[in-house]
């Protein structure tokens, strides 16, 4: 067996207009959203680059761009679900997940066992297999001024040899 980790990024600034939704959860406590291409979910976003990184098949900007129409208002969730099959063609087998949320507010920790069901259920893994942790900017930065949400991940893969 080859075993394989990865690391993603990601991060959309907050306006109003728009939906937050992260780790495939709409958090209607919300007063705005993240903006981008897409969903902006910057807990799948990161998950994804962190399994694409793992499995040396490229990044999300590569298979999902920001220029390319198809992935409009793109529900992310369904991009960790191909990515996941993706991988699994190219060998691959999802073993683990870990990431942390950078958001200022609203308080994500309700919400936890949710985000870690709908992504554990989008690339095929047992809810304890995916670790969703929160933490905040303490005031400082983009996210500590309430301007955006940023997500970390690191993503564990196998290959039979």
């Amino acid at each position: 067996m080859s075993a394989r980790a990865g690391i993603g990024w990601d991060s959309h600034r907050l306006e109003e207009g728009h939906r937050l939704v992260i780790g495939g959860v709409e958090i209607p406590e919300a007063d705005r959203g993240l903006a981008g291409h897409s969903d902006a979910d910057v807990l799948a976003h990161a998950l994804i680059d962190a399994l694409l990184g793992a499995a040396g098949l490229g990044d999300i900007g590569q298979h999902y761009p920001d220029t390319d129409e198809r992935w409009r208002d793109a529900d992310s969730l369904e991009l960790l679900r191909e990515v996941a099959g993706f991988l699994a063609e190219h060998g691959w087998t999802v073993r683990h997940m870990d990431a942390t949320v950078l958001c200022e507010a609203p308080r994500l920790g309700p919400h936890r066992d949710e985000m870690r069901a709908r992504l554990s259920d989008a690339v095929g893994l047992a809810a304890l297999e995916v670790n969703v942790k929160f933490s905040t900017g303490e005031g400082m930065g983009f996210v500590g001024r309430g301007e955006g949400v940023a997500a970390l991940a690191v993503a564990t893969v196998e290959r039979g040899d």
